[in-house]
């Protein structure tokens, strides 16, 4: 009898210790991380989804965890990628950014350099606010236009360059229109004939510009003494050579 009970007692531990140590494993052993192709495809997944946060987060780890896999230079755009859709332009444009720095002579850089300027160009929001974003943009713009003219970024950048100088002059003309308003006729010239110097692209805003430069100078001369005019007149005179 206690030869029988030992026997069991002695099964039970032999049993335990097979898979005793299988369910000790799965509850505190750490669990094996997933390879570099299992998180871009779990990205490539949400992206496709539209679940662009969690797409983001495999992107990022997969950058972080395997910076030499095959699949990590694809999943640094698609990282840049799902940032922008997701409506995070900031970190997009950085994101677009890390890889320009790290992959110069890819030849994905034409469509990268582009989506920093959309980035860029989608942060802007008024014409009452620093319009830093809009001339970085820009300047992205104009160096695809001019380093890959052939690329079919090229045009679309062409495009995005005039609506970048608009929402500048805007904001001069926003600004010279508040001076005039203001009654600081002097401020008002100035900005004026800002824009008629450096937008002659834009030749319905420029009109315009002319037009109240005119108004905001003679206005001006109506608070000088007449040798401040005289002195004044100069200055109209090289305005007038800019038109």
């Amino acid at each position: 009898m206690r030869s029988r009970i030992f026997s069991i007692v002695l099964l039970g531990i032999l049993l335990f210790s097979s898979v005793g140590c299988g369910v000790l494993d799965y509850y505190f052993l750490p669990k094996s991380e997933d390879t570099a192709q299992e998180l871009y495809e779990a990205g490539v997944e949400s992206m496709t989804d539209k679940e662009y946060g969690n797409a983001s987060e495999y992107f990022a780890k997969l950058k972080d965890r395997y910076p030499f896999s095959p699949y990590t230079v694809k999943a640094e755009i698609s990282l840049g990628d799902a940032y922008f859709l997701n409506g995070k332009f900031f970190d997009a444009s950085e994101a677009y950014k890390e890889f320009a720095a790290l992959h110069p002579g890819n030849d994905e850089i034409p469509y990268v350099l582009y989506q920093i300027g959309l980035s860029n160009f989608s942060l802007f929001s008024s014409i009452d606010k620093p319009q830093h974003s809009v001339s970085e943009a820009l300047e992205y713009f104009y160096r695809v236009e001019e380093a890959y003219p052939e690329s079919e970024y090229a045009t679309a950048s062409k495009e995005y360059i005039l609506k970048c100088r608009r929402a500048l002059a805007d904001q001069e003309l926003f600004i010279a229109d508040y001076f005039w308003r203001s009654k600081k006729y002097g401020s008002a010239w100035k900005r004026y004939a800002f824009v008629v110097r450096n937008f002659k692209d834009l030749p319905k805003v420029r009109k315009y510009a002319i037009k109240q430069a005119e108004m905001s100078y003679y206005e001006f001369q109506k608070t000088l003494s007449q040798a401040e005019r005289e002195k004044l007149q100069g200055s109209w005179k090289e305005f007038l050579e800019w038109l």
